[in-house]
């Protein structure tokens, strides 16, 4: 399996304001299907509304709805 980490497209790392499409979700079995269940499946379009003052969590545009998510979550998915 492909270390997403290395790879350096995360959502993680993506700026505030910035747009990307979701490419791939891993992580632990439970919290990939809970992140699909909400919407970040491949080829989704996500934006980075804004984040919190000490950078957990971080608020997505998915959808036409906001969400947010834990930025050890966000490190898992992989953008393109």
């Amino acid at each position: 399996m492909k270390d997403v980490r290395s790879t350096g497209r995360i959502l993680s790392r993506l700026p505030v304001g910035a747009t990307a499409v979701v490419a791939r979700v891993s992580g632990a079995r439970t919290t990939v299907r809970r992140l699909l269940e909400m919407g970040l499946v491949p080829g989704t379009a996500v934006t980075v509304q804004r984040e919190a003052p000490l950078g957990d969590p971080i608020e997505l545009r998915v959808r036409n709805y906001a969400l947010s998510i834990r930025r050890a979550e966000a490190h898992g998915i992989e953008i393109e």
